[in-house]
């Protein structure tokens, strides 16, 4: 299976309430970056769109990723890959915690695998996505109560003028937006756990040394 292969909406679940479940129903059925691309139809999504995003009328951590990899792509699971394997090793749960939606709702910036630039990364979440669908999903989940904002896409977005310059400054001032006093979420600013960021990692070992237990008391007080 590739990323040019027709696939099948990744549909809600049944059992959501009605606000959560409709709006996941209309994010899975939507074709914006194919319909309506940003920069006129040469800009256009190059294979089917497939929304994947799980919302939550209960969960009180967010995770807010840039956008789906390939194999999310393939299996409609988000973060169902070596970065998700990494995720939860920070978060310290496993596979059943992760996926309950009672406990986490998972909302990247982009729904939508985006492909593959000319050195075989992946490219930036698409620019129809967010202005279209963000501040909906945030104001259709006001019981979160922390937000994980992982990479700069969604620092960007959810710290708008309080980000630094770079990502790993961002990171490096988690305290400044953890602990604000602000109304609404609070953000925790995190790297992409790719393993492409392993060499960041070593880099700056503070990051396990003194986020990750934050992370993980946080996270363990906020889901039960």
């Amino acid at each position: 299976m590739t990323a040019d292969a027709p696939l099948p909406p990744v549909m809600p679940r049944g059992d959501l309430p009605p606000p959560i479940g409709e709006l996941s129903h209309a994010i899975a059925q939507c074709r914006i970056c194919r319909d309506c691309p940003a920069g006129g139809p040469e800009r256009r999504m190059p294979h089917e769109p497939r929304p994947v995003a799980y919302l939550s009328s209960t969960a009180r951590v967010l995770i807010a990723g840039q956008a789906p990899g390939l194999r999310v792509h393939e299996t409609g699971i988000p973060f169902n890959d070596a970065s998700g394997d990494r995720l939860r090793q920070w978060l310290g749960v496993d596979r059943e915690t992760f996926y309950d939606r009672s406990r986490f709702a998972i909302a990247p910036m982009g729904f939508c695998f985006p492909g593959y630039d000319a050195n075989g990364h992946d490219l930036p979440p698409r620019r129809e996505c967010a202005p279209h669908w963000r501040q909906t999903v945030m104001d259709a989940m006001p019981q979160v109560d922390l937000i994980l904002a992982i990479g700069q896409y969604a620092q960007a977005w959810h710290l708008g003028a309080l980000r630094r310059k770079t990502m790993t400054e961002t990171v490096a001032n988690w305290r400044d937006f953890l602990l604000a006093n602000r109304e609404g979420a609070r953000v925790l600013p995190l790297p992409h756990p790719s393993w492409r960021n392993t060499g960041w990692l070593k880099r700056h070992p503070w990051f396990e040394a003194e986020v990750l237990p934050v992370l993980r008391r946080e996270v363990s007080l906020l889901i039960g």
